[in-house]
């Protein structure tokens, strides 16, 4: 009977989370809806970007969880930590997108790079300078809130160093490090041609892959302890 219960609850929820992310897409898709969402991007930057990661970002975070145990888990978790930590990297985003275009675009228009009236490549360089300095940092100072949020102390001082040397910095470079490469370099450079309402929600429903990948790296580095 407490299995089934279980089976039953594990279906319900991802139905909700199914839902959720198919809502966001219709948003996108609709042209209606994707005027009022371009709107309310222009107008509130910030609350839009920290919303699009809260929803998205812990939705991924969830996925990742699932995919690792097997079955979806919410309680015992911190949840509310986590989508809160998700809603402060949606605000870097939101800043560090403008950042790189704009300043790759400096560089273009000084002849410091090739490729200036290129859209493809002016959208390669800003994703290969969004990765070089910032994605990999990015990507860390999310593993170490997670680590933080796991051992409770979030909300307490931060005791840096020793999460600095608790993290398996192999599986992060290897993992972590790698999807720079072989993911994030080319999903973001598809990203940079879009319109710049856009690519700040795109980044949010990449965060759901970016989730997967952290999980991947933390259970590698979870089985290597044993």
């Amino acid at each position: 009977m407490e299995q089934q219960k279980n089976i039953i609850l594990d279906l319900f929820i991802s139905l909700v989370w199914a839902l959720l992310l198919g809502g966001v897409l219709t948003i996108l898709i609709i042209p209606g809806t994707r005027e009022l969402f371009v709107a309310a991007t222009r107008a509130h930057p910030y609350l839009m970007g920290m919303g699009k990661f809260i929803l998205l970002g812990t939705m991924g975070e969830l996925l990742s969880r699932k995919v690792v145990s097997g079955k979806w888990r919410l309680a015992g978790i911190r949840l509310w930590q986590r989508a809160l930590v998700w809603g402060l990297l949606g605000v870097m985003m939101t800043l560090a997108f403008p950042l790189f275009s704009a300043g790759t675009e400096g560089l273009l228009d000084q002849g410091y790079l090739p490729g200036r009236g290129v859209p493809w490549l002016t959208a390669f360089w800003k994703s290969f300078f969004f990765q070089a300095v910032f994605g990999f940092p990015f990507m860390t100072f999310h593993r170490i809130t997670d680590t933080l949020i796991d051992s409770n102390k979030l909300f307490s001082r931060w005791p840096l160093i020793e999460t600095y040397r608790n993290i398996d910095w192999e599986n992060m470079f290897r993992i972590v490090g790698g999807s720079i490469i072989w993911f994030w370099l080319p999903v973001q450079s598809v990203n940079f041609m879009l319109p710049p309402e856009f690519r700040v929600v795109v980044a949010a429903l990449l965060a759901i892959a970016l989730g997967l990948i952290l999980g991947l790296a933390k259970q590698k580095a979870k089985k290597k302890a044993i």
